[in-house]
């Protein structure tokens, strides 16, 4: 059965890991895990890399359920933190920063720095590189190992899954960890799980009913379940008792792991240390599987796989063994009397009593284990609650878990070892005693009532506070006995320990000098001063600050003048002569080596005074011979700064305090003056003079001018402007040089051509758009657009050096013009720039569709009547809103194509001009912008609206451009996709074929020219190309008889515009070789059949056409 679980197992085991490192779903490794956690398998033989058991044993403590599952709680948490890393390395996408782990994370040592073995699961990741921050991979290592990370990372999340079934008390083989943790046996959270009654050895009548039954009178255990067995069991659980009734196997009831035995003392150690706490019918090796043989020579009742396994050993081969068919058996247990154990108070460990720390937790006995009763105990411990975070914490936490802050001492609770006794209260209330109402008062912070005088609560360890004054009243007599105090016989009081007498006065005087410092601290004294008052004084009476008030000016006075009596010689090295004779202060010493120098008095400050007297300890003399040598000191420091004046540096000394840094201000202020007064003067800064000889000089204007970052590029720009060849400006190298610290990077910087003067300018003159890389100088960018705003469409304001971006697109159209108006507010003039805003509202309004364009002068506004005749607000003349025709009278009550057929039937002129008239009022409509064109159609199909700009094919109104949104399409360059029914395929057709199609569908068509017109040329109007301008102008071409007066291209787009009018479809008329091309051109599947004939096959391409494909709809309709 062992066997197949462990096939089972590595059968798991391998499809999970599969699924983790192959990119299974979530639910594929979810289910991976699952299947790996229910295997009913203990933890040593599950997990193979990392150590779950050792794991679970070492994070699990608490003297109960409830305080176990808390911290496997926490080591879940742990877990889940681990598996996340695990699963970033074997992700496909890791991130970042996937090779480091660091320390100082607060998620990382919260969870998985504050559990034992976490770091141990990352160096089996890989993080094997110890860094003074964290872990890391090693240099050497490119990628982790995916596959043994995937092993791993498994292992973490079934043993996660595991905790959460055993915390949630859903795990489907919870014996497992009730064997290696004891506390997780009990149900009921306030029992201490390893309070177990040890039956008295000296009885053998006990033992034996012991095995039998709990008689009356005996505890039952509270780690082992009571069981009833039969006789014949009761046998064998007697003989397996006195077997092990040994005073090693009894006293361990510690955790204990479950390993293969291989050799007979591996497994009679084994079998000794867990025979006393495993359910008496499981094996006694692996405890999992019910006993099915019993061997009499080697006391074991085994399952059938360990007995196979641990008599296949030669020297236990031989043994007879015994079937067990019943389902448990009873085995009896000796237990230490009460003097052979204790038990510790912080793991609830029972140790031997020869043990001096405790095998568990290493922490020493504290009280000595008295008897049995007091071992089975609870031990009385309480969560604690952060005072910062407000965190419940474990009892034996010193830290907070969050925060990590110190618990806070509190008020000890009462051990069950001393229990509290409450002295009994007298029958009647004394004077004097805890019942008299006088003693008795409330605690205003916890409102204890208190018994006793003191000063201090009982409860909360707090200040009695003052009783105010009562008012006086009559109080009805007390109802108290007066008892008069009894003669009491006085003892000799006990002779003081030296050592304890002495410590108490330290600490006495501690006390009073810590009283005296704060009183000092109130009234703005050191502590330093009140102490050197203290001892100056000598009367206790007196107090140090009221003491300093009165006496230390007196004191600073005589020190300074002390050191004024001194004569001071000024030499030219700056050293004060001083002697003192026999250590005691000479002021008339130096009189007689007066050539050394002219004396000079030295004053002293208050500060450097009392600062003297402060380190000579209160000593007059000391503290002026230590105020000579700090002023001497102070005063070759001065010198050795520059300033040899030495009577002007014992003036500034004096006036800043005895502070060298004060002095050195009042030093400098001097030299400062012209700095001072040339910047505070109205005259302007003198230019930097590049070519100074003092190189520092013109270092230090550039740092205080320009603000330059360091003293290496003030000098690097000097050197840039000193080169023979520079044409820079210092204004430009300045601004270079902060942006970088690479030569050659800052001179191509310096060095930028312009692509259209092909002048030289620094990269800060140079002006680019925001749609390409492209970069033009100044001058050139204000000129180009400048041209552009005012000569031509606000389509060309493009860049002049790629012609970029394509403004055909709408949305590039609103993002560039955004940003280009922001550049052009700078550098063009204010009516340029004004022209270029009146042009950008228009370009706007054109989509606007009320929007129309003027018939006569072009001019566009929006309107919002619902007439039809529409008068120019510039021009003032009327047009047709809906036609866009002049208005006449007769449009009035007409729609337009009623005024259109009484225009061709009534009007001499409008006949005279005949299908030209007619094909220029069907010129061309920009679909943008919706303004009229009366051209023909002719000639190039590719038409360009003057007024947006738009590109677009006459025939079809389709888009013309060079990004091509069709995904099938293979065109580069301008083009357009034009249906089969446009101008642009049409225009080739002969003209009786044409004529055909419209025969076909009862359309009647011109082919005489109308009376009065003129014959020979073409009086179509088209769009030319005349020397680089566009011009209107008439066709004038030959017409041809039969043409209704027209030349052939433009009969041919008369009649087109006639089947674009009646919508028919061109395809019928369509030969073999147009059918296939019009099948390919429009992806319509054009494979055949091999049995189709060429007639069928065409059949049936040309009705897959026609119902496949559309004719255009953006083609001009009913005309």
């Amino acid at each position: 059965m062992m066997a197949s679980l462990t096939e089972q197992l590595q059968e798991v085991r391998a499809r999970a890991e599969a699924c983790l490192y192959s990119g299974g779903t979530v639910v594929e490794v979810r289910v991976g895990v699952t299947a790996m956690a229910n295997l009913p398998l203990p933890p040593c033989s599950k997990y193979c890399h990392m150590a779950a058991e050792t794991m679970v044993i070492e994070n699990s403590f608490g003297s109960n359920r409830k305080e176990t599952l808390a911290s496997l709680q926490r080591l879940s948490t742990a877990l889940n933190i681990l598996e996340k890393y695990g699963c970033n390395l074997t992700n496909p996408n890791r991130p970042k920063y996937w090779r480091t782990v660091k320390h100082n994370n607060p998620v990382f040592r919260a969870t998985v720095d504050a559990i034992q073995g976490g770091r141990a699961v990352l160096c089996l990741y890989g993080y094997s590189n110890q860094q003074p921050d964290g872990l890391s991979f090693p240099d050497d290592v490119m990628e982790p190992d995916v596959c043994h990370v995937a092993t791993v990372t498994l292992e973490v999340m079934s043993l996660r899954m595991e905790l959460d079934m055993l915390i949630k008390e859903a795990h489907p083989h919870p014996e497992f960890y009730e064997r290696i943790i004891p506390a997780l046996r009990h149900k009921d959270v306030g029992l201490n799980t390893d309070a177990v009654i040890y039956p008295s050895s000296s009885s053998s009548s006990s033992s034996s009913s012991s095995s039998s039954g709990h008689r009356e009178g005996h505890p039952k255990s509270l780690a082992f379940p009571h069981h009833q067995h039969s006789s014949r069991e009761s046998s064998q659980g007697r003989s397996l008792s006195l077997a092990h009734n040994s005073p090693r196997s009894i006293q361990s009831f510690g955790p204990w792991r479950t390993t293969t035995a291989t050799t007979a003392n591996a497994s009679t150690s084994t079998n000794n240390n867990s025979s006393s706490n495993k359910h008496p019918d499981n094996c006694t090796i692996c405890g999992i599987f019910a006993v099915a043989t019993h061997c009499p020579t080697c006391v074991q009742c085994l399952c059938i796989e360990c007995d196979r396994l641990y008599h296949s050993y030669p020297e236990r081969a031989n043994h007879q063994r015994t079937t067990v068919t019943s389902s448990s058996s009873s085995r009896s247990r000796k237990g230490h009397s009460s003097s052979s154990s204790w038990r510790c108070i912080h793991c609830s460990k029972v140790n031997s009593i020869q043990d001096v720390l405790c095998e568990t937790c290493e922490r020493p006995r504290l009280a000595s284990a008295g008897s049995t009763a007091d071992d089975s105990q609870p031990v009385t411990t309480t969560e604690w609650q952060c005072k910062s975070c407000t965190v419940v914490n474990a009892p034996s936490s010193i830290l907070c878990e969050v925060c990590e802050r110190p618990r806070l001492a509190t008020r000890p609770p009462d051990t069950p070892t001393h229990p509290a006794v409450t002295p009994p209260r007298p029958p009647a209330p004394v004077l004097g005693m805890p019942g008299d109402p006088d003693s008795q008062w409330v605690c205003q912070f916890c409102t204890y009532l208190n018994y006793s005088p003191a000063t201090v609560c009982e409860m909360c360890d707090l200040a009695r506070p003052e009783p105010a004054p009562m008012p006086v009243k009559l109080r009805p007599p007390s109802p108290v006995r007066r008892v008069p105090a009894l003669p009491v016989k006085p003892k000799d009081p006990p002779a003081e320990d030296p050592d304890l007498r002495r410590q108490r006065l330290m600490e006495e005087e501690g006390l009073k000098l810590i009283q005296l410092i704060r009183d000092g601290e109130k009234r703005g004294v050191s502590p330093e001063e009140v102490y050197t008052g203290m001892r100056v004084a000598g009367d206790p009476s007196i107090l140090p600050c009221d003491w300093l008030k009165a006496e230390l000016p007196l004191l600073l006075e005589q020190i300074c003048a002390l050191v004024a009596s001194s004569p001071a010689f000024s030499g030219t090295n700056g050293d004060n002569i001083n002697e003192y004779t026999n250590g005691v202060f000479n002021p008339n010493a130096g009189e007689d080596d007066g050539k050394q120098g002219e004396p000079c008095v030295i004053q002293l400050s208050r500060a450097e005074a009392k600062q003297a007297w402060l380190t000579a300890g209160g000593d007059t003399e000391r503290a002026a011979r230590q105020a000579l040598r700090d002023r001497d000191a102070k005063v070759k420091e001065l010198c050795s700064l520059g300033f040899d004046d030495i009577p002007r540096c014992h003036e500034v000394l004096r006036q800043s305090g005895g502070e060298v840094r004060g002095a050195l201000a009042l030093l400098q202020r001097p030299l400062l003056e012209p700095f001072h007064q040339r910047m505070w003067s109205d005259e302007p800064e003198p230019p930097i003079d590049i070519y100074h000889p003092d190189k520092q000089r013109i270092c230090r204007r550039l740092l205080a001018v320009y603000d330059l970052p360091s003293w290496g590029r003030c000098e690097l720009a000097l050197s840039l402007l000193l080169e023979r060849s520079a044409t820079y400006s210092l204004e430009d190298v300045v601004q270079a040089v902060q942006e970088s610290h690479d030569r050659e990077f800052i001179k191509r910087v310096l060095a930028k051509e312009c692509p259209i003067c092909l002048s030289v300018f620094p990269h800060n003159k140079m002006q680019s758009l925001t749609s390409c890389q492209c970069s033009v100088c100044c001058g050139c960018f204000q000129q180009h657009f400048t041209i552009a705003v005012r000569d031509k469409h606000i389509r060309d304001m493009v860049c002049p050096v790629c012609w970029e971006p394509d403004i055909n697109d709408p949305e590039h159209l609103n993002s560039y013009f955004s940003t280009l108006d922001i550049q052009l507010r700078e550098c063009l003039e204010p009516e340029v720039y004004e022209l270029f805003h009146k042009k950008l509202t228009e370009q706007a309004l054109i989509k606007d569709p009320k929007f129309l364009w003027c018939s006569h002068c072009s001019y566009g506004f929006i309107y919002d009547g619902d007439q039809l005749k529409v008068t120019c607000f510039q021009c003032r003349n009327s047009f047709c809103a809906q036609c866009k025709k002049p208005w006449e009278s007769q449009h009035a009550g007409l729609s337009c194509e009623q005024y259109q057929s009484w225009k061709r039937e009534n009007d001499p002129e409008y006949q005279r001009q005949g299908l030209a008239g007619y094909l220029r009022d069907n010129g061309i409509t920009c679909p943008n912008c919706r303004f009229q064109y009366a051209l023909s159609k002719g000639g190039c199909m590719h038409f360009c609206c003057s007024q947006c700009r738009y590109q677009f094919c006459s025939g079809c109104n389709n888009p013309f451009h060079t990004t091509c949104a069709v995904d099938q399409c293979r065109v580069s360059g301008l083009h357009a996709h034009h249906p089969r029914d446009c101008l642009f395929y049409l225009r080739d057709w002969e003209p009786g074929r044409l004529q055909a199609l419209l025969q076909n569908n009862a359309v009647t068509f011109n082919t005489d020219p109308p009376p009065g017109t003129q014959t020979g040329l073409c009086g179509v109007l088209e769009q030319k190309d005349e020397g680089g301008q566009q011009s209107d102008s008439a066709c004038g071409a030959h017409t041809q008889p039969g043409h209704a007066g027209l030349c052939e291209k433009h009969y041919r787009e008369y009649l087109v515009s006639l089947i674009n009018g009646h919508s028919i479809d061109p395809a019928p008329l369509f030969n073999a070789n147009e059918l296939v091309l019009a099948c390919r051109r429009y992806q319509v599947d054009d494979a055949r059949v091999n049995t189709e004939d060429d007639f069928t096959f065409y059949s049936r391409m040309l009705e897959k056409l026609m119902s496949e494909v559309p004719l255009g709809d953006k083609v001009p309709r009913k005309k």
